[in-house]
């Protein structure tokens, strides 16, 4: 995954890749909202949703940049305690997903909604153990279920979207139920706001954001609710 260091020179021909993409890039998509949802629009406090796409990075970084989200935060989920780690996951044998917790106001955003933004813009939810460049199951498209009615709902929406066939192909994402959410390390926090220059962020994740700010402007912030790093859960 992700080459962190590069030269110059390869930073100079990555921007000039960066800046044709938009010529040969697919029209992104934007899929019909669940027709059911799980939290009701008067639900005090905060909420949580995990979900897993590929490179934690570009998907962090979208939801980061959605109204109502108090912070999204990189990790791993779907493994043991002993191998949440990076130098362990990469062997796909781990059990873990590189995910992503969200932190939501649930009086501002649905989680319908954030269901809505992951098949539409973080990922691609027809690609099976692999995300783009990236390939084994720890990039696999899982929704990671914290309760019963989460795990309802997410089943119930992808049966819907793939009855209307919205992706011209079956979707691949998995439901996990039960399984914790360990932080990545603090390098891996806020990548995408921090390395926007980075070759990987400018070609694979980037055109996520702008797509986010395209098809839901009204759930689009500027501002990105970054993650405080040092912490440990």
């Amino acid at each position: 995954m992700k080459s962190i260091t590069l030269t110059a020179s390869a930073l100079a021909a990555a921007a000039l890749l960066w800046q044709a993409l938009p010529s040969f890039a697919e029209t992104p998509r934007r899929v019909a909202a669940p027709t059911a949802d799980i939290t009701p629009a008067n639900s005090a406090g905060t909420e949580t949703a995990v979900f897993a796409g590929g490179c934690f990075w570009g998907v962090q970084g979208v939801f980061q940049h959605v109204t109502g989200v108090s912070n999204a935060a990189s990790g791993y989920a779907g493994g043991d305690a002993k191998t949440a780690r990076y130098d362990a996951i990469g062997s796909g044998r781990t059990g873990h997903a590189e995910s992503v917790r969200i932190t939501y106001d649930p009086q501002q955003i649905s989680y319908g909604k954030l269901l809505q933004i992951f098949f539409s813009v973080a990922h691609d939810p027809t690609e099976l153990n692999r995300q783009g460049p990236d390939s084994g199951p720890q990039y696999r498209s899982t929704v990671f279920a914290q309760n019963g009615e989460q795990e309802r709902v997410a089943k119930a929406y992808i049966a819907q979207l793939d009855q209307a066939k919205a992706f011209g192909k079956p979707i691949a994402t998995t439901i996990e139920v039960g399984k914790p959410f360990y932080l990545a390390e603090d390098y891996h926090q806020n990548y995408l706001t921090l390395h926007p220059g980075q070759p990987y962020i400018m070609i694979n994740d980037l055109p996520k954001i702008d797509d986010l700010k395209k098809l839901f402007p009204e759930n689009y912030t500027a501002k990105p609710a970054l993650f405080p790093t040092g912490k440990t859960s």
